[in-house]
């Protein structure tokens, strides 16, 4: 920026302060009328952070409350004090009771106004433990004397610049009771009206020096009226629009229900937000939740003994330093060795926070609670159209939020209840304010997509730079105030610019397409270069090409590319292209937003899963019925169960039954054994043998083939004989047995019964005959000539019929 606009720019902000007057301090003679919000702070205010607080904590020490109320209104006290998010804020923390004999003081200023930065919220979580020794008040409740010093400490030494708000929280379980104070007086009756009449006197102190008060009442002794009376007589002013921002009497059963009450009570006179974590005894982990949008926090642990010890860990399940900065948060603990515990975080980091308690033993035995106290301060995203609007011509503004993190605001249910407006001022006319609204009526295209839009006219005096600042309020929001800079241009422009970025999502080191629309009404030719605006940290983009020429008198269509760097963090990328007429002063022709989803890029598995379980699943079918195929066709070639019978003239000689496993391949391979001086056998040839055997095969087709013995093959019938050299053989059978009937131990010959004669081992069965001594002769006897009258069968069961030759 030059010096001249920096100048005017500081020269505008000072225009702005003079107007609005500084926040809560009280424009002309002093205070705001009543109702009157406290200015904001001006874009000139360096200070970064939650705007400070100036506030009192004012503690009831009268008689009515027992040791066990102070010491949960101590507790209160001190979260308020460790809890406060802006290290720029003071605190002081009084008590009170009443002056009832000489050495009485109707308040006890524990701790003095103290800025809350790390120091000083150490200080204060000592100072505070002060409040539990109540022998220099007395045992009254004087209210005037309790707002009288809140309000003189909160006022003293002059006007912070810019102008703090001032705000009282006063805890009491009572009602006003000065009827033994001497100085209201020598009769109790007149005492008590004294006092009345004082504390409207007190509160119309606080309303002109621009001092809130927010009663908080607890019990069933509580005077309601007095209460709100308090509450409406200080000054009535809010830090937003947000309802329930204005100072207003809150009544709570028990004591036991006041440290939530008023952590409550004062995130809304601070424009803040609590979210309430889990309760458990240490040892355990609690947690709470911090939502996208918050910037400044504080984990608060209510931990009632000062040796129970606490440890954070962020939603990334890391534990967090207790000072110091990391992955892009500031922490900043306090209160370790009183019962008030606080964390500070600035730029929190999103998500489920845990917190893990620990105790010595017999230090367990009570409740730890957490909560998280935040606000979001949000960063205004601006885009004015047209971007150098003439005098007289209408702009449409359209707003997007993210917090200072770079993370841009898309959920609306985030910024529910928020009220948006913008200010406009600049030379030549008087600033004014119009309304910005999310609603999808025009001009705002589409509700709920979290761009807040509004229109106005540019006044027809206005002759130079215009400032423009939105304000964002809802529960827990406030926002950054940055102006937004622009130039009202010539009433025929040079060169007219429309800028379109393409909405997508893409990958780190990805590319975002868009067009540049340009129209040179000048006589020369203009260079336009692009520029990137509102980056978010660690964001890395290059646009090309640029710089572009616009000829002289003519329209021009460029496409260009926005380069994200591979280290892009993932997210919404947030920011917007700019297209500046570097011919004309850089001169913004127009802007668009960078609407793209940063994502992480698809892994080999995301790019080929279909392709690879899509294959996986077809050769998984292929096997599947090629597996069918093969077992079916080892099925009709499997020769289990049929017979091969030897016959001679007719006559059964021997019978021999293939087996399970003996023809692979639909082959069996088997020899016609002829013993001397006995009958001839059937014997089941394996192994090199077997190619001099005869073989029995059955194609694929179901048909029978015999190759005999160095011959050929010829087809076979069931059942019909064949010629086997000497003799004929049938084949029979062909049905696989059924594991029962093949399986037992003698022939399938009808009328078969097991007998002492021994198998042969060549799945046949005969008589061994014996000589005179009983020795076996090694010779069987033939079918019909033995002891067993009946054709011989080989054996279904028993032991292997090959005789050792497999």
């Amino acid at each position: 920026m030059k010096w001249t606009d920096r100048a005017r720019a500081l020269l505008l902000a000072g225009l702005l302060l003079g107007l609005t007057g500084p926040l809560g301090t009280p424009a002309a003679a002093g205070v705001p009328a009543a109702g009157a919000r406290h200015p904001a702070r001006t874009a000139a205010d360096p200070a970064e952070g939650p705007d400070p607080l100036d506030f009192a904590v004012v503690v009831d020490q009268s008689k009515s409350l027992d040791d066990k109320d102070l010491a949960r209104e101590t507790e209160a006290a001190a979260l308020l004090s460790q809890g406060e998010i802006s290290e720029r804020s003071r605190a002081t923390i009084i008590g009170f009771g009443s002056s009832e004999k000489p050495g009485q003081s109707p308040v006890n200023e524990v701790c003095p106004l103290t800025v809350a930065d790390a120091a000083g919220r150490e200080r204060l979580s000592t100072c505070v433990q002060q409040l539990a020794h109540r022998d220099r008040t007395g045992p009254g409740t004087d209210f005037p004397a309790a707002v009288r010093q809140a309000v003189t400490r909160l006022t003293e030494g002059g006007t912070r610049t810019p102008a703090v708000p001032k705000v009282v929280f006063l805890l009491t379980d009572g009602r006003l009771d000065v009827a033994d104070s001497p100085e209201y007086g020598t009769d109790p009756d007149i005492r008590q009206a004294n006092g009345a009449r004082r504390l409207t006197e007190e509160l119309a102190r606080a309303r002109a020096a621009g001092v809130q008060i927010w009663p908080l009442g607890f019990g069933g002794e509580i005077d309601r009226s007095a209460l709100t009376a308090m509450a409406e007589g200080g000054y009535r002013g809010a830090c937003s629009d947000v309802p329930g921002s204005v100072p207003r009497m809150r009544v709570v059963g028990t004591s036991a229900e006041i440290d939530k009450a008023l952590q409550e009570t004062f995130a809304a006179a601070r424009c803040a937000r609590i979210a309430q974590g889990t309760v458990g005894k240490p040892p355990a982990d609690l947690s709470v939740t911090i939502p996208p949008i918050a910037t400044d926090g504080s984990l608060t642990v209510a931990k009632h003994d000062p040796k129970v010890r606490v440890t954070y860990y962020d939603p990334a399940g890391r534990k967090v330093p207790v000072q110091g900065e990391f992955d892009g948060s500031t922490f900043e603990v306090s209160g370790q060795d009183g019962p008030v515990e606080a964390l500070r975080v600035k730029d929190p980091l999103p998500g489920r926070w845990r917190v893990h308690i620990e105790a010595p033993e017999g230090h367990g035995d009570r409740e730890v609670a957490v909560r998280a106290i935040w606000q979001g301060r949000l960063r205004s995203d601006v885009t004015l159209d047209p971007a150098s609007p003439r005098a007289g011509e209408k702009v449409t503004v359209q707003v997007r939020m993210q917090t200072r993190r770079g993370v841009v605001i898309t959920d609306p249910g985030q910024l529910a209840g928020l009220t948006a407006s913008a200010e406009v001022a600049g030379a030549g006319f008087r600033p004014f304010t119009f309304k910005l609204a999310d609603d999808g009526r025009a001009p705002d295209t589409k509700a709920g997509d979290v761009r807040f839009t509004g229109t106005f006219t540019v006044p027809a005096g206005a002759t130079g730079d215009l400032e423009l600042v939105t304000r964002m309020a809802a529960p827990g929001i406030t926002s950054d105030r940055r102006p937004v800079h622009a130039r009202s241009g010539p009433d025929v422009p040079k060169v007219t610019a429309g800028l379109v970025v393409e909405r997508v999502t893409v990958h780190p080191g990805g590319t975002v397409g868009g067009t540049l629309d340009v129209t040179n009404n000048d006589s020369v030719p203009h260079t336009l270069r692009f520029a990137l605006q509102d980056q978010a940290p660690g964001t890395e983009l290059t646009v090309a090409p640029t710089p572009v020429t616009a000829p002289a008198g003519g329209s021009t269509h460029i496409p260009f590319t926005v380069r994200l760097a591979p280290g892009t963090p993932l997210g919404e990328l947030g920011g917007k292209v700019a297209v500046v007429d570097g011919g004309d002063g850089d001169t913004v022709l127009d802007t668009a937003f960078l609407d793209v989803l940063v994502v992480a890029p698809p892994t080999w598995w995301d790019r080929w899963w279909k392709a690879v379980t899509g294959g996986a699943a077809v050769v998984l079918v292929l096997a599947v019925l090629t597996a069918i195929r093969l077992v079916a066709r080892r099925r009709r070639r499997d020769l289990t169960g049929v017979t091969l019978e030897l016959r001679d003239d007719g006559r059964s000689l021997y019978t021999l039954t293939v087996r399970r496993g003996q023809s692979e391949g639909g082959t069996f391979a088997f020899a016609v054994d002829e013993p001397y001086g006995g009958a001839p056998t059937l014997r089941g040839v394996r192994g090199s043998a077997a190619s001099a055997a005869h073989a029995l095969r059955r194609t694929g087709s179901g048909e029978l083939l015999l190759r005999p013995r160095g011959g050929s093959q010829v087809p076979v019938r069931v059942g019909e004989p064949i010629g086997l050299g000497e003799h004929e053989l049938v084949v029979g059978g062909g049905r696989t047995p059924s594991p029962r009937s093949r399986d037992l131990p003698w022939s399938r010959r009808p009328g078969a019964r097991p007998g002492p004669a021994a198998d042969t081992g060549t799945g046949g069965r005969r008589t061994r005959g014996r000589d005179g001594r009983g020795r076996d002769t090694g010779r069987g006897t033939a079918p019909g000539t033995g002891p067993d009258t009946g054709p011989a069968t080989g054996p279904t069961g028993g032991s292997d019929p090959y005789d050792g030759n497999f």
